[in-house]
């Protein structure tokens, strides 16, 4: 009969907690990469726009078409910077989560240690039990057939 290890219920939840921690990790790391995603979309165009925009200087432009240009280019750099701040939020947050699951990670691990001894406790007083128990019998067994021996001698 084995006793159950008195903080189980705290292991359990421990294991749940850093599974969810590593679960909400996983997507706080797929959505920084979304985001740096679009942010390197976001870059990309506006030098491909910027080199639209030098080309048709060269060629030539209306000063109409050079605020469109002018002012497009402003917006693609509002785009960016805010998307540059989602980046840094998204990267902080990923962080935070990276703590919690190691947080939750170590308490995992500690719940799994006195786990470990607890079962290696019992299992030593289990051992001790059946070698006593063998001793017991072995030291039976030889007062029984020492009692045989010492009954065959005085006949």
């Amino acid at each position: 009969m084995t006793a159950q290890f008195h903080l189980q219920p705290l292991l359990d939840l421990a294991n749940t907690r850093t599974d969810e921690a590593a679960r909400r990790l996983g997507e706080l790391v797929a959505a920084e990469r979304d985001q740096a995603q679009k942010l390197e979309m976001l870059e990309t165009y506006r030098r491909e726009y910027n080199e639209r925009f030098v080309q048709a200087a060269r060629d030539g432009m209306s000063p109409d078409a050079w605020r469109n240009f002018s002012a497009f280019m402003g917006k693609l750099d509002e785009a960016i910077a805010a998307q540059r701040k989602l980046v840094e939020q998204s990267q902080a947050r990923t962080v935070e989560g990276q703590q919690s699951w190691i947080a939750q990670h170590t308490r995992l691990k500690a719940f799994d240690t006195l786990s470990q001894r607890h079962r290696s406790a019992l299992d030593q007083a289990e051992s001790r039990r059946e070698q006593k128990q063998a001793d017991e019998h072995a030291a039976r067994r030889r007062f029984d057939s020492g009692s045989d021996d010492e009954g065959e001698g005085e006949s």
